[in-house]
């Protein structure tokens, strides 16, 4: 306990791989999309977005609506509309209008409307240029962990390989590698135009949105290891599921009174509200605009409140297993359910 104390004393900006892509990257090619996409630079509002794992392995943008899912793509295609097909594109393209004119479309594309209950998600996101993650930001957590309320957000980060989808089976490592296995309900905070050096009371005009998200982690390999080993704990493959949606920031509102809550297998583990946040989301954005570019599409997770099984008495602690089944709920996002496999 005292190496991650001290960890969160000293919590450095790190991970350079942070610093690697200060811009997005470049969209891959696809039909009907906007690879070469050069006008202005806009936010969506007003849509709830998931991902549709196509039959030939895309990974594409679906609009939930009444009348059931909106394949983005194939609307697209359909009617030769220049669109985002993926959230990374819409994202870090902004090419809002296009997107909309895919939407008008949709009704008259003769494109059939998806059921939500049968489409396999795929991941919404796979190329941002950071994943940041601020570490022990609820009071309760803290309290928990019987530690002190860190005075600035203590950051680290997580990499692509991490990301996963909705539903997913999460393929958890080999017990003689990690067996300490645990979750972390999160919000997960999503930009959506540049920014630097924001003031806080500003930040909130740079969210393209919100998710669900876990920070999955190993803590015998985070906190066990010869020396403290934040990085290899939190960025195994599939540590970082999201989903089932991207919402936009007017539908949610405010950040800071979101209700969190975490099943294992049925089990209520953990309950929260963002209101318990040691650093809001407006502190967290202006904190880390300092020493960053936040570029559209790069992701911020938030921290976890209580209810983890680091928490617990030793005695109480069981570690998640395969076949155990975790659902991370965080209101006006959605349910994120994955299984360990």
């Amino acid at each position: 306990m005292s190496e991650r104390r001290n960890f969160l004393k000293q919590a450095t900006l790190s991970g350079a791989s942070l610093m690697a892509a200060a811009t997005a990257l470049p969209a891959q090619a696809h039909e009907g999309h906007s690879q070469h996409y050069q006008g202005p630079h806009e936010m969506v509002k007003g849509v709830k977005i998931l991902a549709i794992q196509q039959a030939d392995g895309a990974e594409t943008l679906g609009v939930v609506t009444d009348k059931g899912v909106v394949d983005v793509r194939a609307v697209a295609q359909k009617m030769k509309i220049q669109s985002p097909v993926t959230l990374d594109e819409l994202l870090q393209q902004g090419n809002a209008q296009g997107f909309y004119a895919v939407l008008k479309a949709a009704p008259q594309s003769g494109v059939a409307y998806l059921d939500e209950a049968k489409i396999t998600h795929g991941r919404l996101f796979m190329n941002p240029s950071k994943i940041i993650c601020v570490g022990l930001n609820y009071k309760a957590h803290a309290d928990e962990v019987k530690m002190k309320r860190p005075e600035v957000p203590p950051l680290f980060n997580k990499y692509n390989n991490t990301l996963a989808a909705h539903n997913c089976v999460l393929k958890i490592p080999a017990p003689e590698v990690s067996y300490k296995l645990d979750y972390e309900t999160e919000l997960l905070i999503v930009v959506g135009k540049p920014m630097r050096n924001v003031p806080a009371a500003e930040t909130l005009d740079y969210v393209a949105g919100y998710c669900t998200s876990n920070d999955f982690s190993s803590r015998d390999l985070q906190l066990e290891t010869p020396s403290v080993q934040w990085m290899i704990g939190k960025t195994l493959d599939q540590y970082a599921p999201i989903g089932p949606y991207f919402v936009t920031s007017d539908l949610v509102g405010d950040p800071n009174h979101l209700q969190l809550k975490t099943y294992v297998n049925g089990e209520l583990r953990q309950n929260s509200n963002t209101s318990d946040f040691i650093h809001n989301t407006q502190a967290m954005l202006a904190y880390i605009s300092k020493f960053w570019t936040l570029m559209p599409g790069d992701i911020i997770m938030t921290g976890t409140p209580q209810g983890v099984i680091l928490g617990m008495p030793k005695e109480k602690q069981v570690w998640l297993k395969k076949g155990d089944v975790v659902v991370s709920s965080i209101e006006k996002l959605g349910d994120l359910r994955f299984t360990l496999g």
